[in-house]
């Protein structure tokens, strides 16, 4: 047992260390964020959780209007894809005027510029899509023809794929000037991500929550991801506390099953893990280009503890490797990159395993429905 004046000694030691830690932490930091609602309450939320762990710190906004925000008149797709929204804060942090950037994951590009990192991925919101109407109850319930808006390829396939029948219209804007539209009766119903509809208080405007298996949701949906110079160590550091590891998890695989398949605004690809214990739960679905044939070319189910992640990882890369266009005849591919697959995690998996793994990356018979696991 330690004396007291061993006690104090260590203390005061633990004191010192404290010091030198913080020492390194900056005294004042400022945030890059988009101007919309949404945005300036995610970069807040951002602030408010630095503020509680430094309680010292000086924390401001830059607000910023982005080319994503400009180019309303077209969809994301023919305009340049999701990276619109964050191309000008990482030049706010190139050029210094900015320390770090928050985003919507689901906003941010597969692979980052050179130089810059994602420092903390925070907590994840509800990561489902809502459907949100004033005369109808349910998606499903909508007649023949009527209109859904959505500036989503990856919603619009899943609603042409579920309910040919529908009229899916471009719509752009934000959360406000969607549900405006929706309001003056420009639309029959209009999906938006429920994240950001519960984060504005707008819950209420909710009529339904669409499940996984109606809408998958895109990587990285529900989550606020924070970015920084991947030189700047001591703003990693800073940011490390506000970092939520399943959340992170998570999204670390979705976006690398939407990274390996090229998912993009191009490429309508939805991923959607759920962490179970040491293991993830993994459900992708890719679809065709042109929504108006679409159809679900690939729908995986991957349980996988920490062990067997990294090989994952590279089998990954091996099917990135393989694929040089992902619409191009894709069963003799997907047969050579799932068995390559086997045999690479053999070695890590029991037998009882394999057969598991082996089943579910079986491709699912058209229409085919699996329970998500216990």
């Amino acid at each position: 047992m330690l004396e007291s004046g061993e006690l104090q000694f260590c203390a005061a030691g633990a004191r010192i260390i404290q010091a030198a830690a913080l020492s390194s932490i900056p005294g004042k930091i400022v945030i890059a964020t988009r101007e919309s609602a949404l945005a300036l309450w995610q970069a807040q939320y951002i602030r408010e959780r630095l503020l509680r762990q430094y309680p010292d710190l000086q924390v401001e906004l830059l607000g910023m209007i982005t080319q994503g925000d400009r180019l309303l008149s077209a969809s994301l797709a023919k305009v340049g894809g999701k990276g619109l929204f964050v191309k000008e804060l990482e030049r706010a942090l190139a050029e210094e005027r900015a320390d770090i950037a928050v985003h919507s994951m689901k906003d941010v590009p597969m692979d980052l510029p050179a130089g810059f990192a994602l420092a903390a991925v925070a907590e994840r919101e509800d990561p489902r899509d809502a459907f949100v109407s004033v005369r109808h109850a349910q998606l499903s319930s909508l007649p023949p023809g009527a209109s859904v808006g959505t500036s989503s390829l990856r919603r619009e396939s899943q609603v042409r794929a579920h309910y040919p029948a529908l009229d899916v219209i471009a719509l752009r804007g934000n959360v406000q000037t969607r549900l405006r539209k929706l309001d003056e009766g420009q639309y029959a119903a209009i999906i938006l991500a429920a994240a950001g509809l519960k984060r504005l208080g707008l819950d209420a405007r909710i009529t339904a929550i669409l499940e996984p298996e109606e809408s998958l949701p895109a990587p990285g949906q529900g989550a606020i991801g924070v970015e920084c110079l991947e030189q700047r160590a001591d703003l990693i550091e800073m940011l490390a506390p506000l970092n939520h590891h399943a959340t992170q998890w998570c999204v670390r695989a979705e976006r690398q099953v939407s990274r390996t398949l090229s998912g993009s605004c191009v490429v309508p690809l939805g991923a959607f893990a759920q962490p179970l214990a040491d293991r993830v739960w993994m459900r992708d679905a890719t679809y065709s280009s042109d929504p108006r044939a679409s159809r679900a070319l690939l729908y995986d189910r991957l349980e996988l503890n920490a062990m067997q992640r990294a090989a994952w990882d590279s089998i990954l890369d091996d099917r990135h490797r393989q694929f040089d266009s992902l619409f191009k005849p894709i069963k003799p591919q997907m047969d050579s990159i799932r068995s390559r697959g086997r045999t690479q995690i053999r070695g890590l998996l029991t037998p009882k395993q394999l057969d598991r793994f082996e089943q579910i990356l079986r491709e699912p018979k058209p229409g085919e429905t699996r329970e998500t696991p216990k």
